[in-house]
């Protein structure tokens, strides 16, 4: 395969995974035109958004060992056909049921994509300096989707009206779907025997129950009985699903894959990780809105410096990584983004963009760009090529995981510093709700030092003796039968 082939494989594979990751965000700014049309109750519009992170989280790891028996480039195919069709069923959708039903098939759709995109890379790429600009490329969209999608969703909104922001994956799908199998190679486990069923049942629930009680939990409250039980139960099933894998004989996940300093402790990173920077962009949205008064569109490009920030630390982290392993640069774009995250606490009522949003977010997109790429080498650098499709679905449930997690805690806290602030006399809503954003972009910069910590412990770094890799060949693995090619 020519150096230009791989070039239009992996253009192709970082433009589906950018739609995959903003399609989570695409939609906040189109909510409140979504409640007035398809007549939601206002405490049931998150689960427009919520409807897409739950399949999506819940349905990774079978998505990813799927990828791995059946075929990557398979996979791929199947899972963007379905989020394209779905996209369309969403735009279309006449009432709010269908809609919520809609965006659970995106986001079933994205689980079976997102892993077979990560391995394809990691097929297309030997490890080396190549690997590494093209993961990346990879974690530079990952990164930047969710202030993207802010900013397409609010100018797609105002410009189309809200069925637009499922209506652009359409074209975007079906050009995928046509140019797969053009470029990109299909590849497999051949040493998979059998499909663990019981392991892909356990593991699918826990996760998609886990997910559903952490972003649920800030409206059903974290004392409550629901969250209690659903958390259990979600606890219950991912003990079944570890007991499970132990003991088959062709496990979902062998479990002597977490035996990898490297993915497990990238992994580990990768959550705290996510934690800390998911929550900034809601954060970020509500405050340039609520505090600062902006509209949907002005909102949404000002979260622009934070998407070109990312862009060019991830850049830079690639580089990073091949010169001095995944460790130093992942603790010190974790640095960074604490540091951002912290200045971010600084936020003030009434404030200004320039004082309070534009400095703090070149600093944390910077940090972010560089932890993103650092993190995603890490956390597949320990798989084998037959596991690369399971490693590719880890890190992106873990991050899922982490996203959500963040989002509830920082929300938690967040709500529970403006009801202390009403209470203690404050009667400015603006001023209430600073607050609140200033102690949750605090809990996010805590995380990121956390997330700092367990990679510099826990992710580890270089060989003294070994120098920096050189340029290799890639090597390309297409075992598909003949008639597939």
């Amino acid at each position: 395969m020519t150096a230009r082939h791989r070039g239009l494989a992996l253009a192709l594979l970082v433009t589906v995974q950018f739609v995959l990751v903003l399609d989570a965000s695409i939609v906040n700014v189109a909510l409140p035109s979504i409640g007035r049309d398809l007549h939601f109750d206002q405490a049931d519009l998150s689960w427009i958004g919520n409807a897409y992170t739950l399949a999506f989280g819940g349905f990774l790891l079978f998505g990813g060992r799927i990828a791995d028996l059946a075929g990557r480039r398979r996979m791929f195919v199947a899972g963007i056909a379905l989020f394209t069709l779905a996209s369309l069923g969403g735009g279309l959708a006449p009432n709010a049921g269908t809609l919520v039903a809609a965006r659970a098939v995106q986001g079933l759709g994205a689980a079976l994509a997102a892993p077979a995109a990560l391995s394809l890379i990691m097929t297309l790429y030997a490890p080396g300096p190549e690997r590494n600009r093209a993961l990346g490329l990879f974690g530079a969209v990952a990164g930047a989707g969710g202030a993207a999608g802010a900013i397409l969703g609010g100018l797609l909104t105002d410009w189309f009206g809200w069925e637009a922001v499922l209506f652009v994956n359409v074209p975007i799908g079906a050009a995928a779907v046509a140019l797969a199998p053009v470029l990109l190679p299909e590849a497999r486990d051949e040493h998979a025997r059998g499909f663990d069923l019981l392991g892909a049942a356990s593991v699918t629930g826990g996760l998609a129950l886990l997910v559903y009680t952490l972003v649920d939990a800030n409206d059903a409250g974290w004392d409550s009985a629901q969250t209690y039980g659903f958390g259990a139960a979600a606890v219950v099933l991912l003990a079944a699903f570890v007991v499970v894998e132990a003991r088959v004989r062709h496990p979902l996940v062998p479990l002597g894959i977490f035996r990898g300093r490297a993915l497990s402790g990238g992994n580990l990173a990768a959550i705290l990780m996510t934690m800390a920077v998911f929550p900034m962009f809601f954060v970020m949205t509500i405050y340039l809105q609520q505090v600062l008064g902006y509209g949907p569109i002005k909102a949404g490009l000002s979260q622009l410096p934070v998407a070109v920030s990312m862009a060019l630390g991830a850049g830079a982290g690639s580089q990073l990584v091949t010169r001095f392993g995944a460790r130093a640069p992942l603790a010190g774009g974790l640095a960074i983004t604490s540091a951002g995250l912290a200045w971010f606490a600084q936020l003030s009522a009434p404030g200004g963009y320039v004082a309070d949003v534009l400095g703090p977010s070149i600093v944390m997109g910077i940090g972010g760009g560089i932890a993103f790429v650092a993190v995603t080498i890490a956390a597949t650098a320990g798989a084998s090529a037959d596991e690369s499709g399971l490693a590719s679905g880890l890190i992106n449930t873990t991050q899922q995981i982490g996203g959500a997690l963040g989002l509830a805690a920082v929300v938690a806290v967040s709500t529970a510093a403006t009801k202390d602030a009403f209470s203690g006399g404050e009667r400015v809503p603006s001023v209430a709700l600073n607050e609140g954003f200033q102690a949750g972009m605090l809990t996010s910069a805590g995380m990121a030092i956390a997330a700092g910590l367990a990679a510099l412990l826990l992710v580890p770094g270089r060989p003294r003796d070994e120098p920096p890799p050189a340029a290799a060949e890639p090597v390309l693995v297409d075992d598909a039968p003949a008639g597939e090619r």
